[in-house]
């Protein structure tokens, strides 16, 4: 997301009450007051901050979020909701059934990343877990999936509160394993759509590291991209280094094809339609002096369409062949390509649900919503759209979590800011949990409306 699209916005604040003034408070009462939502969310903050510093200090990685789970299901059940726990694998399902109408599933992701946590927070994580690389290494909720976890549970309360209010089958989820791609799926696979109520709307937040805390970005259509991991071995006839001539280098052939996947974008994609494919890794031999027998490529590799993305994977296979059979191999013995499963597919805004919603929350949160540019990192949320495109209408939006005096600061050149993903990520909690909680429960009241005499 570009810090520019918030520029005017940012200024707007400081006229309104300096920068380090957070809109979400700065402005509490002065927003669509009237329905009184806002100031039960501010009623509600200290709660949500405690639990988040709860979250934050312990968090789980993917696939093990067992505390996490068990201890949001059990806040679940205590406001009225039926709730289920262990769908695909670690996931929770909640649900409340009011009457008639449509239903709507809100979602939240629970994992943490192997990351060392550097924030120097009071409540810090200082745990340790073993991933799938069997190495032990740090946690930390470096990606502010604990700002989801307690604006999910934020609207969760207020929408139980609030059962006069609205008409409809509420469906809200925790998801395991969202850092790895896997989570959505594993609880489509294990009966998400057939168990439990299936949702006419999805809607889902992720904090946003590029963004002044407190505002809120969207992006109808393709909002985030189709992620593939691709390795590629490359074989060769290995050789002393001062013969080449007796060998076929892998090394020579993959820096062939390193160079050649750049024309996949460049000329054989179109330009409209965004491309990329990056080669994250090259390995091969092991001295100075040897020719290595073997070279190792990875990839990753990102598009919007289905379409784009077959002609990558396809290009990738059919470039590293064609390179090392021009080098002189043997058309039994030329690269093995293998494209891992599951992939991550791109997320997809239905477009009129999208600028319905948002158009309501910009004059819920005046000046604090924008439509942005799409991106090419990956989320999974995308699968509960694509599970059922032609009966489901999906929506994830951004919510700013830079403190606004940091924001301010890195306008001006003066700070680097920490990206989603940094052991230096910490956001403005209690902006990002304050502004998700009324925008997720405002939409879904506006989705779900209660006849009027009912």
């Amino acid at each position: 997301m570009r810090k520019g699209v918030w520029a005017a916005g940012a200024a707007l604040v400081l006229v309104m009450g300096g920068a380090a003034a957070s809109p979400a408070l700065a402005e509490a009462h002065s927003e669509a007051g009237d329905d009184g939502l806002r100031a039960a969310v501010m009623e509600d903050m200290p709660g949500l901050i405690e639990l988040y510093q709860d979250l934050h200090a312990n968090p789980e990685l993917s696939f093990q979020e067992f505390e996490t789970a068990a201890k949001l299901a059990e806040r679940a059940r205590a406001l009225g909701f039926e709730v289920t726990e262990g769908v695909g694998q670690t996931g929770v399902v909640a649900v409340m059934r009011n009457g008639e109408g449509p239903t709507v599933m809100l979602r939240a992701d629970m994992d943490g990343l192997p990351v060392i946590e550097q924030t120097g927070l009071p409540y810090a994580s200082t745990r340790t877990a073993i991933p799938a690389t069997g190495v032990e290494t740090g946690v930390m909720h470096a990606c502010g999936h604990d700002t989801h976890m307690a604006a999910w549970i934020g609207a969760a309360q207020l929408l139980a509160e609030r059962r006069d209010q609205w008409s409809g089958t509420l469906v809200m989820i925790l998801q395991p394993a969202e850092e790895i791609g896997e989570g959505a799926l594993a609880m489509l696979e294990d009966g998400l759509y057939e168990r439990f109520p299936k949702p006419d709307y999805v809607l889902a937040f992720h904090d946003a590291a590029g963004a002044p805390a407190g505002f809120i970005g969207y992006s109808p259509g393709f909002a985030l991209a189709n992620v593939d991991s691709v390795d590629v071995v490359i074989p060769g006839i290995g050789g002393h280094g001062a013969y080449p001539h007796t060998t076929v280098d892998p090394v020579v052939i993959g820096a062939s094809i390193v160079m050649r996947l750049q024309t996949l974008v460049s000329r054989e994609i179109s330009p409209l339609d965004p491309a990329v494919v990056t080669v994250g890794s090259f390995r091969a031999g092991s001295k100075h002096n040897i020719i290595s027998d073997e070279a190792h490529l990875q990839i990753t590799v990102r598009s919007y369409t289905d379409e784009v993305r077959e002609h990558l994977l396809t290009g990738i296979e059919r470039i590293a062949q064609a390179e090392a059979l021009a080098a002189g191999m043997p058309a039994d013995q030329l690269p093995v390509v293998t494209v891992q499963d599951p992939y991550t597919p791109s997320t997809y805004n239905t477009p009129e649900f999208t600028e319905e919603v948002m158009g309501r929350l910009a004059q819920r949160f005046e000046g604090r919503v924008k439509q942005t540019p799409s991106v090419m990192g990956g989320e999974d949320f995308g699968q509960f759209y694509r599970a059922d495109p032609e009966n489901v209408e999906s929506l994830i939006f951004w919510i700013g979590g830079t403190p606004m005096e940091d924001y301010l600061a890195s306008e001006r050149g003066e700070l680097e800011l920490p990206s989603l993903h940094s052991p230096f990520w910490a956001p403005d909690a209690e902006a990002v949990i304050s502004t998700a909680t009324e925008a997720m429960t405002a939409a879904t009241l506006d989705l779900m409306p209660r006849a009027a005499g009912e």
